[in-house]
């Protein structure tokens, strides 16, 4: 990923922030017939350290955990709050108007040897760990225990897990930095006045980092 400084975002404890605010992640591997693709929710543990670890699970039918190179490193990307930044945002427009349209976004890129198992009892963790994940904020959460135990056991049959210790972990946090301060405070008000206000934040914390 090509990441100009001001852009490099290298904290571990940051990134690892914005992969678990990520709801979906998209798996890439190269195979002996081209690369695949494939989406899925993920967790990510913190040991090993310093990059961690990302679980998750592919239906059984999908062929990227059978045919991915075992050695090749699988691409796991993981892609933050981003948005369209108008150049009439920019205090430079009412000055010499040289500005230009431009994307702000947070992207996260996970390096790792792609690990499959099919061990019921592991996946069973799996599930009801991204289910709790996803659920716990609900007023009333569901449960996999809320199913019956053989339509669960049933469904596990048709999944594999997946495993990924992180070799290698890239970020870029593409918010305004590269503007002068006037240019990023008309970025935070206008987005917000566009009701983009995750993206408004986003820049924010970006351009307070020393």
């Amino acid at each position: 990923m090509y990441v100009p400084a001001h852009f490099n975002e290298d904290r571990v404890d940051v990134l690892h922030d914005l992969m678990r605010a990520t709801g979906l992640a998209t798996l890439v591997s190269m195979t002996a017939d081209g690369l695949i693709a494939s989406h899925a929710p993920l967790l990510l543990d913190p040991d090993p350290a310093p990059y961690g670890t990302l679980i998750g699970h592919l239906a059984k039918a999908n062929p990227h955990t059978r045919s991915a190179n075992p050695g090749v490193q699988t691409l796991v990307i993981f892609q933050g709050p981003d948005g369209y930044i108008t150049p009439s945002y920019y205090a430079a427009k009412k000055e010499h108007g040289k500005v230009v349209p431009t994307w702000n976004y947070a992207a996260i890129h996970a390096y790792g040897t792609l690990e499959v198992f099919d061990d019921p009892a592991r996946l069973l963790e799996v599930v009801t760990r991204l289910t709790n994940r996803h659920e716990t904020p609900r007023a009333k959460p569901w449960a996999v225990s809320d199913a019956p135990d053989d339509f669960v056991q049933g469904m596990l049959r048709g999944i594999v897990g997946i495993r990924l210790p992180i070799a290698r972990l890239e970020g870029k946090v593409k918010m305004s930095q590269n503007r002068p301060a006037a240019d990023q405070s008309g970025v935070v008000e206008g987005l917000r006045q566009d009701g983009q206000n995750e993206l408004a934040e986003a820049v924010l914390r970006a351009t307070a980092r020393p």
